[in-house]
């Protein structure tokens, strides 16, 4: 049996993004930018032969990284975004695994992992520790881990307030109004709730638990798990890390 050869049934895990149609809406509302370019160009100036996405979701730059001879595989713990990424263009060339960063075999030879879309942020402070451990082990030595997380000194779940990001717009499956609302921000956890109103009446509210660290506290983290040569920037051209970054971008290498 491969050492990725996992079932539903071997990963008990609830599914953070569980609705089918609001599943369908992602790519529209997280479309290919700056930050996918920057990742694809990453591997490319890697050589990168092997690459997991962790935290891949509908894996729209899953797909784009699986170019050539390279092989890429998928990983996520929800099965609905998962099911959409199997049925895309491209998925063919993918290696998916529903899980988290424990579905990763420690083979040692792995040339790049990537977190994207700010994934890292959904890991908790408890779990944070073993997941870069199982992302070094299967890291070749010299292998890259990059990603990125909000900047905390930009506070941005200040903006996300229900005023500041009502809206309504027509959809597959009927009109729909959504918002935003933090119930909790306290000592760099912030619970938000994501409001979905469709024709019905009926309000979809998703809720995720994200956990804004610092550069500082970051780079401890990593070094702690085995990586070296901790990269930070500011934006996605290597700008500097301000109070007015609104992201942290993240590389460091297997020690």
């Amino acid at each position: 049996m491969s050492a990725w050869h996992r079932t539903v049934r071997d990963v008990d895990l609830t599914d953070p993004y569980r609705d089918p149609d609001l599943v369908t809406l992602y790519d529209t509302d997280n479309p290919a930018g700056r930050d996918h370019r920057y990742y694809r160009e990453l591997a490319d100036a890697l050589g990168a032969r092997t690459v997991v996405d962790l935290g891949c979701r509908t894996a729209l730059l899953t797909r784009a990284l699986a170019t050539g001879s390279r092989r890429v595989t998928g990983v996520d713990p929800s099965p609905t975004m998962l099911d959409f990424a199997r049925r895309q263009p491209g998925s063919e060339r993918v290696r998916w695994v529903l899980g988290d960063a424990a579905t990763i075999p420690p083979t040692g030879d792995i040339d790049l992992v990537v977190c994207t879309g700010n994934a890292v942020q959904h890991i908790s402070t408890d779990g944070l520790p073993a997941a870069l451990r199982h992302v070094a082990d299967a890291l070749r030595p010299g292998g890259v881990l990059a990603f990125e997380s909000r900047n905390p000194a930009r506070r941005a779940w200040q903006e996300w307030t229900r005023p500041a990001t009502e809206g309504e717009r027509r959809t597959p499956f009927g009109r729909l109004r959504e918002w935003l609302e933090v119930t909790v921000a306290e000592e760099g956890r912030v619970v938000l709730d994501a409001h979905n109103v469709i024709d019905d009446g009926e309000d979809r509210v998703y809720t995720s638990v994200l956990h804004f660290r610092t550069a500082a506290e970051l780079t401890a983290h990593l070094l702690a798990a085995g990586f070296s040569r901790v990269q930070v920037d500011g934006d996605w051209d290597g700008g500097p890390v301000t109070d007015a970054s609104r992201i942290l971008v993240f590389r460091a290498v297997r020690g």
